[in-house]
């Protein structure tokens, strides 16, 4: 019998929903439950195929077991060393690199010195910072947040420079990211799991947070609709989540992804509404039997991402779009859509003129 776990906080409506659903489903040898933990010990496997974590971004001590679990065999949903190793500056780095559009962002050094540190662990820092050259390049209005932060903690709109002055002063040891804000005309909230399904919800960030989703909009334009699904999936491929939320203000028609560092998103049916929370339990369900199907002991189960593996590769970054594009290529063609000297120069790809008898 493999086990499916769901390890979670003070979440109430989706782990239980969870859990039924997969036990619903009753599929053979696959099981669901609360995970229980009585002891940790190096290198000795948990009883789980499967742990979709909801908790430990909050609990340390779960981090590392979860490492220990993955390291031993366990199908981690998320990754647990690679949601260790990220934040939101490093996403919108990434974002920019493989095209998705995101707003201007840059990174400001904490207010006040970190524990156990003093000026002169500063000293390859420029002082002042070249404010005019960061307020060039923002703008204002602006927002500033944490950058490895979440549910809307110390997150501030500024406005101007005696705003920025004042919430600056006030972030503590916080690292914190200065962002221009897009105003925008249409907003969505994306889930997406297992890196191919996703979920469109049409947002309102806006209103109070229990009213999000009911925002009152015409619905979204078809295509609009199709590019934020492909920016959904592309950035997830690239970050290796397995379950993750990404968020886009629409501006001018252009998608700008906000916030797409969110591993343990929020699935609660009072929150989400009961359409939403259904597909999120059904989807989740579905995809962790699906990892435990394929989870083999002493083995390597976790998904790692594209930059991770072209990392590790020493490839391009963008070498699996390349790889992409030439089996289209050569699709074309062997179907005689371009001249094959054409495809071999790389030129741009032209129809085949009919040839004169």
């Amino acid at each position: 019998m493999k086990k499916i776990g769901i390890l979670f906080g003070q979440e109430k409506s989706f782990p239980q929903a969870f859990v039924d659903r997969i036990n619903q489903k009753a599929d053979k040898n696959i099981s669901a439950e609360f995970v229980r933990i009585d002891k940790v010990m190096q290198a000795e496997p948990l009883d789980y195929a499967v742990i979709v974590d909801r908790i430990s971004q909050d609990v340390p001590f779960y981090r590392a077991m979860l490492k220990n679990a993955a390291i031993c065999g366990t199908a981690v949903i998320n990754n647990p060393f690679w949601w260790s190793a990220d934040e939101k500056f490093f996403n919108n780095a990434l974002a920019v690199k493989i095209g998705v559009p995101v707003p201007k962002t840059v990174i400001l050094p904490s207010k006040d010195l970190p524990d156990d540190t003093t000026d002169l662990s500063f000293r390859n820092l420029a002082y002042p910072l070249d404010w005019e050259g960061i307020f060039k390049y923002v703008g204002f209005p602006a927002y500033m947040k944490p950058f490895d932060g979440g549910g809307w903690k110390e997150v501030y709109q500024i406005n101007n420079l005696d705003e920025l002055w004042d919430k600056y002063n006030k972030t503590k040891q916080y690292v914190m990211m200065l962002q221009e804000e897009i105003i925008f005309e249409d907003y969505f909230r994306c889930y997406c799991i297992g890196g191919k399904h996703v979920r469109i919800m049409q947002y309102e960030p806006r209103n109070p947070h229990h009213l999000r989703y009911e925002h009152g909009k015409a619905p979204a334009a078809k295509k609009l609709l199709e590019t934020v699904k492909n920016y959904v999936i592309k950035l997830n491929k690239y970050l290796g989540y397995d379950f993750n939320t990404v968020e886009f203000a629409i501006r001018d028609g252009v998608p700008y992804a906000i916030d797409f560092c969110n591993p343990a998103p929020d699935a609660e049916v009072t929150s989400v509404g009961q359409e939403n929370f259904e597909w999120v339990v059904e989807t989740a369900a579905d995809y962790a039997i699906e990892r435990a199907k394929k989870q083999k002991d002493d083995s390597d189960n976790l998904t790692w991402g594209e930059y991770v593996k072209t990392g590790a590769a020493g490839h391009h970054l963008l070498s699996s779009e390349k790889k992409v594009e030439k089996k289209a290529e050569k699709k074309e063609v062997s179907a005689g859509i371009i001249d094959h000297d054409i495809a071999a120069d790389k030129k741009v790809a032209k129809p085949k003129k009919a040839v004169k008898k």
